[in-house]
């Protein structure tokens, strides 16, 4: 059951969606992108344009490594007729389980068979998402982090029913993304998750609690234990409301000690999600 990946295809075109394409298409994979939403995947192509000119401009790669990059890269105007022709499917959709299942259940149908479909979920469950699938031997977690093409690590989830196979591909298409990879079993949060959100519901708390500003929260973290960025900083980066609807989910799966706190809550309510609104726990 050898796996050989040339095409991915990226089912849904937000900041992880585009990130992973940037990412796939720099790695020399004929990448398309595909996303609902009129217009999506053309702006994310754009943005990923930008990115390597970025890219350029600060040494990381030339400029014909990036026009190479984006010859590589499409929009998918049909997402069952991409979805045949694909070695690897990245869903990269919002974090809601029922809405990936159908979209797994539709892209096993579309597809080979030996094609691999692969979830950035960052935390809701493989197995349930595997087996709403035709096949789901061949569903996987590839979790990636934003930004993506800066952030080194690529956790991968091995579903109950996923096939030693699929890992081994997966670990391949790791490297050759330039990727560090830790491979994980399904529990709930997976590693990163897990310990990423138990960190950050405890700093809200703190902050809930008056017992230290978001800056000097997060500086603690950050010279006391070589966090790169703190916890409070880093829910701004990933969105308030994503880092809710995981924390509801662990507080579910693994008890009262991941209960999201009232304040994150009230900020989500009031719209204050973090850099993508332009407020969190800091003004952009």
């Amino acid at each position: 059951m050898a796996i050989d990946v040339q095409r991915v295809l990226v089912v849904g075109a937000g900041t992880m969606g585009s990130g992973i394409a940037q990412v796939a298409a720099r790695a020399g994979y004929k990448t398309a992108l595909f996303d609902v939403a009129p217009g999506a995947a053309q702006r994310a192509v754009e943005r990923v344009a930008d990115s390597l000119g970025r890219a350029v401009e600060k040494g990381r790669c030339t400029a014909q490594e990036r026009e190479e990059a984006l010859r590589r890269l499409a929009v998918a105007s049909d997402l069952d007729a991409e979805a045949a022709d694909a070695d690897l499917i990245v869903e990269a959709a919002p974090e809601e389980l029922q809405l990936k299942k159908e979209l797994f259940a539709r892209l096993s149908r579309a597809t080979r068979p030996e094609t691999i479909l692969a979830t950035n979920t960052s935390a809701l469950p493989i197995t349930a998402i595997a087996a709403a699938a035709k096949g789901p031997e061949r569903v996987i977690g590839l979790h990636f982090f934003n930004p993506v093409p800066a952030m080194k690590l690529l956790e991968i989830v091995q579903g109950e029913r996923t096939h030693p196979m699929v890992v081994t591909a997966a670990r391949a298409v790791g490297a050759r993304l330039g990727k560090e990879v830790v491979v994980v079993r399904d529990a709930p949060g997976f590693a990163t998750s897990r310990l990423g959100i138990a960190l950050a519901m405890e700093a809200i708390r703190m902050l809930e609690e008056g017992v230290a500003s978001a800056e000097e929260i997060d500086r603690a973290i950050e010279l006391g234990y070589g966090h790169p960025m703190g916890p409070l900083k880093l829910t701004d980066q990933v969105g308030l409301d994503v880092r809710l609807a995981i924390a509801e989910h662990l507080a579910v799966e693994l008890g009262e000690r991941f209960r999201p706190p009232q304040l994150l809550r009230r900020m989500v309510r009031a719209g204050k999600l973090g850099k993508k609104t332009g407020e969190g726990f800091y003004k952009y």
